[in-house]
């Protein structure tokens, strides 16, 4: 069986039932998991950004927290956290260090130049200014470089970002990510020097996330045409950067 999946825009209140309704009834059976694909990606990235989080303290935004536990995880360690989504958040939990904001980091304007020490980046930014998910109605080409500076801005001199995104040969899969190569991951890293870098690719029929290097991960086969996660193939970058 052939599946063509072609990018539509999907109105904001219409976004999330019909995703609900999509992967609990309309799921071919016929459609079997692709080998390698992206599962257990958050597995990778969580555990990056943990070993890797300041143990200063100070203040955190999390950008794009939708309904993870990260803006937990950094209260524990004695950050005052700004959640940060555009769409709204339920999670399933409260905390006093954590202040949630439902907000578009394009459109709205937020008083936090040189404010915070760290921004945890965890495999948003990829998605901004891409229209038809996450409830975003406006293409913007280069949302996520606009999305970078004013991360960058938003971070005090010398403030931490904590990124993981996905990586391979450069291209859009709108409406659902951008994959970053050799031309745009140095677009999107402009203004911050790189502390650490790591790279995972899936390179082998078990499935599983090896540490890879990066010439390989900057230009493996992607694939993300799918909105299931086990049709789709990327590898991962993760990184700690350094406000220049």
């Amino acid at each position: 069986m052939s599946w063509v999946h072609i990018p539509i825009w999907i109105p904001s209140p219409l976004y999330k039932p019909l995703r609900y309704i999509y992967r609990k009834f309309f799921r071919p059976s016929a459609m079997l998991p692709r080998i390698p694909n992206i599962l257990g990606d958050r597995d990778v990235e969580y555990s990056f950004m943990i070993r890797h989080i300041p143990t200063s303290g100070g203040r955190a935004l999390d950008f794009g927290c939708a309904s993870s536990y990260v803006p937990l995880i950094l209260g524990r360690w004695d950050y005052e956290v700004v959640a940060l989504d555009r769409e709204s958040v339920n999670h399933l939990w409260t905390f006093s260090k954590i202040r949630v904001i439902q907000g578009d980091i394009l459109e709205d304007t937020f008083a936090w130049n040189d404010y915070f020490d760290l921004v945890t980046n965890i495999s948003s930014v990829e998605h901004v200014g891409l229209s038809g998910r996450y409830g975003v109605e406006k293409d913007t080409p280069d949302g996520d470089l606009i999305a970078m500076t004013k991360l960058r801005d938003w971070l005090k001199k010398d403030g931490i970002m904590l990124l993981t995104i996905p990586v391979g040969k450069d291209e859009v899969f709108a409406p659902l990510a951008r994959v970053y190569g050799e031309k745009r991951l140095p677009l999107l890293l402009k203004g911050f020097s790189i502390l650490h870098e790591e790279y995972w690719a899936k390179i082998s029929s078990d499935n599983r996330w090896y540490l890879v290097e990066r010439d390989l991960a900057l230009t493996y086969h992607a694939d993300v045409r799918s909105w299931r996660p086990d049709q789709n193939i990327y590898a991962l970058g993760c990184f700690v950067l350094k406000k220049v």
